[in-house]
């Protein structure tokens, strides 16, 4: 099978809120259209009965026009999710390069996101210096601030 990566689905409580946050804090551009999505194809292909949503997909920093794309979608019926943490089986986080951590951890907190950890930074043989620190987006999302040396 010849496979190609092609986005990273949030699912949001507010899409408009969160698509913002990724935009303002991470220059994450709009790709149009705007989606609003319904129908019995929609339910069949995503297990979710009566499955509408809405929401929009953002270009990553540095792959404008190509994919992959960050897709944020809002069901019209979204089912409750646990407090964060790092551990927790299934997808983790996100991640963006910076070029200052603590600065651009304090921008996301600017922005209505939270930390979970703290600032970090360890050589990793035969890599380089990171330094990183696991934050939130406003709804609770991990997403780890890294730069490398």
């Amino acid at each position: 099978m010849k496979a190609k990566y092609k986005h990273t689905n949030i699912i949001a409580k507010d899409w408009k809120k969160i698509a913002k946050f990724y935009e303002d804090v991470f220059d994450c551009v709009r790709v149009p259209p705007e989606r609003h999505l319904s129908g019995l194809w929609l339910e069949k292909g995503t297990g979710v009965k009566e499955a509408r949503f809405s929401g929009v997909h953002l270009a990553l920093p540095g792959c404008e026009g190509q994919s992959p794309t960050l897709e944020i979608y809002q069901y019209s019926r979204n089912e409750d999710k646990p407090a964060p943490a790092a551990n927790r089986e299934g997808f983790g986080h996100i991640a963006f390069e910076v070029e200052d951590v603590a600065t651009a951890l304090d921008i996301v907190q600017r922005h209505g996101g939270g930390a979970v950890g703290e600032v970090v930074s360890k050589e990793v043989v035969g890599v380089g210096v990171l330094t990183f620190v696991y934050a939130t987006d406003p709804e609770g999302n991990i997403v780890e601030l890294q730069s490398w040396k």
